[in-house]
């Protein structure tokens, strides 16, 4: 016998998520991105986070660009919800052709929030908070096999001033 879908909780969805409402706005700043071993890029990076579907989803897009001649390096975009009946916040990332889904955890301080993912021997964990200054610092780092993690990527943005 089929079950009927469980009707979503929209009003526990929309407070849920609005424990994300410190991420919204537009932020600027610096990024280093692996880009082979022992390689980095220095990037421009500009990071948009806004709420879609009247608070149910929030959308960020992060776009990296070189310093020297601003060709485009990295251009990401997130989707993160929450699930009433499991109780966690869900996350759908695009990038390069690629899309991960993921349990994102968001700390008790309200100010952090980690995800990640494996595939095989390899992992990556993701780690995103608002300093003291208040600005945006993400660190990403990968672990293949039992090697120490690398630094994949690194950010620090700050928020853009409203005109």
């Amino acid at each position: 016998m089929a079950q009927i879908p469980q009707k979503p909780n929209l009003e526990a969805q929309r407070n849920a998520m609005k424990r994300l409402d410190f991420l919204v706005g537009e932020w600027s700043g610096q990024a280093t991105v692996a880009r082979g071993p022992g390689v980095f890029a220095e990037l421009s990076q500009t990071e948009i986070a806004q709420f879609k579907l009247d608070g149910l989803v929030l959308m960020i897009e992060g776009v990296g660009r070189t310093k020297t001649d601003r060709q485009l390096v990295v251009q990401a975009l997130g989707l993160i919800s929450f699930d009433d009946v499991s109780g966690s916040y869900r996350m759908r990332a695009y990038n390069d052709g690629r899309w991960l889904e993921t349990e994102v955890k968001l700390f008790e301080d309200r100010k952090r929030m980690s995800w990640g993912f494996s595939l095989g021997e390899i992992s990556t964990k993701s780690v995103l908070r608002i300093n003291d200054e208040g600005e945006w610092t993400e660190l990403a780092e990968v672990t293949i096999g039992g090697s120490p993690p690398q630094k994949l990527m690194e950010l620090v943005v700050g928020r853009v001033a409203e005109t």
